[in-house]
């Protein structure tokens, strides 16, 4: 059995205020059975687990294989409200994360130096913890936020080594056309790209890039890991060091204006 079950127990019992008695009586078990879960005294039936993952609102898997104790207040109410990988069907992350010392979640910076390992390293809490780590007091506390490096022209008019602060993207059903993401993917590592959704018709996304002398290309949904929504961008080039998204959806608009006008 798992090893993370007993502790997974505790840390869920202790959310809800329950006694040991009182997980027993809400599964309609003993209060020495749960006990002996989260000592390791004894495995868990398939019916014992079953029960308990839907009383919390989990997966068997997360109870299992996933270290609540290493998750942020918010991370752990995302699942206490339902939002579960396995039990949603969406693309639901269990995202590793950082906190300063008021509990509020950090924004980590994956800059060129540390690209080649995020990609080993993106689920991984003790990696995540070594990144560079900052608050930003004009984002919204309730969303996740992450700054990536990028490199290359093919996103201009936003530069080589542009810092992009993006948002976290759970549901990726929900990711709409024509939005510039930070995509996490298995082969090609982190891009920065302008993403249009294919789910439904054919699970993948299509990735475009705002320079034209890049061609698009789609990538199937498996061997994507993480989205990151732009926020904003910043610059050491001049005369633009702070874009929001917004402005940049306008660029994107104008661009597919721009292009429609050249094939007719």
């Amino acid at each position: 059995m798992s090893v993370f079950l007993s502790s997974n127990l505790k840390v869920l019992r202790n959310r809800k205020d329950l006694t040991q008695t009182g997980l027993a009586e809400a599964i309609g078990t003993k209060r020495a059975t749960i006990n002996n879960y989260e000592s390791g005294g004894s495995n868990a039936s398939i019916e014992n687990l079953l029960a308990l993952a839907r009383f919390f609102r989990l997966s068997v898997d997360s109870l299992l294989t996933v270290d609540l104790s290493k998750l942020s207040d918010k991370q752990l109410k995302e699942l206490e409200d339902g939002h579960d990988t396995y039990t949603k069907g969406t693309k639901m992350r269990i995202l590793a994360t950082t906190v300063d010392n008021k509990n509020r979640d950090n924004v980590e910076l994956v800059n060129h130096k540390a690209k080649a390992g995020y990609l080993a390293g993106y689920n991984d809490p003790e990696y995540i913890s070594s990144l560079p780590t900052f608050q930003l007091p004009f984002l919204s506390q309730s969303k996740k936020y992450r700054m990536f490096q990028i490199d290359g022209d093919s996103m201009l008019p936003i530069p080589h080594k542009a810092y992009i602060t993006a948002e976290f993207f759970n549901d990726w059903n929900l990711l709409r056309d024509g939005f510039p993401c930070v995509v996490v993917t298995r082969d090609q590592g982190i891009v920065f790209k302008v993403v249009y959704n294919h789910l439904k018709s054919e699970k993948c996304f299509e990735l475009r890039s705002l320079n034209s002398m890049y061609a698009p290309y789609k990538v199937k949904v498996g061997d994507i890991l993480e989205i990151w929504r732009m926020v904003n961008y910043t610059t050491d080039e001049i005369p633009s060091t702070h874009v929001r998204a917004d402005d940049l959806l306008g660029i994107v608009d104008k661009l597919k204006t721009e292009i429609k006008k050249m094939a007719y």
